[in-house]
């Protein structure tokens, strides 16, 4: 039993970070009631605070984002892509956070434009904006495409926001 128990720890751990780690697309614990709207939706409390925009439909998601990089940009924000879903526990929280206007002193300025892997998950493949866990942030190029520069997964719970944020300033 002695010469098994650095294998069975090693598993253990592996199955606590699997359990506190970011949602899969299989975590799926309550379907969306969301409708996807043409019109996009914004969280605007203030110049210095972050905005949430909800993406606009259409199959080009690089030219959403390019168009959407660039508007930002002009207006002197930084835009990072977000992709999460109603039903993942950390992306409820971060969304939530953002919200309240918890993150506006660490991110001043900073736009997330929001996609809901539910509804956008086969514009987002095709764009090669994909991953394993949710969330999923990504700062785009100036073509809307993905780049290296991204993270995915979050712990659950009431740390989660905060290994989020932690993250999310490496990007920026």
């Amino acid at each position: 039993m002695k010469r098994y128990l650095p294998v069975i720890m090693g598993f253990l751990h592996f199955l606590i970070t699997l359990t506190a780690s970011g949602c899969s697309r299989h975590d799926r614990n309550a379907p969306t009631n969301e409708s996807a709207s043409s019109t996009p939706r914004s969280t605007n409390r203030g110049p210095a605070a972050v905005r949430l925009v909800e993406a606009p439909l259409g199959d080009d998601v690089a030219k959403i984002i390019r168009e959407a990089t660039q508007r930002e940009k002009a207006n002197g924000r930084p835009l990072v892509v977000y992709v999460g879903a109603p039903w993942c526990e950390p992306c409820q929280r971060f969304h939530q956070a953002v919200q309240n206007g918890e993150l506006d002193t660490d991110f001043a300025n900073l736009t997330l434009l929001e996609f809901n892997l539910d509804v956008d998950q086969q514009r987002l493949t095709k764009a090669g904006y994909t991953s394993n866990l949710i969330p999923l942030f990504v700062v785009p190029d100036a073509d809307g495409h993905p780049t290296a520069a991204r993270f995915e997964g979050s712990t659950k719970g009431p740390t989660g926001v905060e290994r989020i944020t932690e993250r999310l300033r490496t990007l920026m």
